[in-house]
């Protein structure tokens, strides 16, 4: 691999007693929320499979995220025998792992990761919760389904099946791309137009993260706060 074409990663976090986020100083990004324990599992996972194997070739990313997801699946649901008061916790996650042909995302749950390119933001992830399932069936739009009071409930998650159905998505990467990996706390009291202000700014990396945050707990900052951002500066 060449040099990690990529800014240090910027990110800031509002906790909760009870959740659990991470964040590293390696080419990914990852973090899980609903059970410490199994967040703890996954963060450890991910970044044993790809610390150990800091120069695999980029052909081999796609792998490498697949196999780190699902030997902390493996690994979760293996606590959860050890420790029965922990049956049937799991974490959400987001990953993403750049290279010197592009990036690949590991997504499981309703935390999200977003591209901004060229004054445009694009979500790359798509929820796995009941109400996405709903929008997608026509049966609310999106606009009720950020205030719906079954918003939070998902319907994927690490550590909870022996079955764990992983959305994995690469593509290339440019000068100036901006990657966003946040939770929901940000997405539903913030509008994406609105985030898309603050990253088309000239804030610094550092100031667009602290932004964001305090206009989610402006707007009631009701759960989990964290927002990661990385900005590619060559390619």
């Amino acid at each position: 691999m060449q040099e990690d074409p990529t800014r240090a990663i910027v990110g800031r976090t509002m906790k909760m007693p009870i959740w659990s986020d991470r964040n590293c100083d390696s080419p990914c990004w990852l973090t899980g929320w609903v059970a410490r324990q199994p967040a703890n599992i996954f963060v450890e996972t991910i970044l044993e499979v790809f610390l150990d194997s800091a120069r695999f070739p980029a052909e081999k990313v796609h792998e490498f995220m697949q196999n780190a997801f699902h030997l902390a699946n493996e690994r979760i649901l293996a606590d959860a025998r050890a420790h029965p008061q922990r049956q049937g916790m799991g974490c959400t996650a987001e990953v993403i792992a750049f290279h010197d042909q592009g990036y690949v995302v590991g997504h499981v749950g309703d935390s999200r990761t977003y591209l901004f390119r060229r004054g445009r933001l694009r979500q790359l992830t798509v929820d796995h919760s009941l109400v996405q399932q709903q929008v997608e069936q026509g049966l609310i739009t999106p606009d009720q389904a950020r205030k719906h009071p079954l918003r939070h409930v998902i319907l994927r998650a690490v550590g909870t099946s022996q079955t764990l159905a992983l959305d994995l998505l690469k593509g290339e990467v440019y000068p100036a791309d901006i990657f966003l990996l946040c939770s929901d706390g940000l997405t539903d009291m913030i509008e994406d137009a609105s985030i898309a202000s603050v990253l088309s700014s000239d804030l610094t990396l550092q100031e667009k993260v602290d932004s964001l945050v305090d206009m989610a707990k402006s707007a009631g900052g009701f759960d989990n706060i964290t927002v990661i951002l990385n900005e590619v500066i060559s390619v």
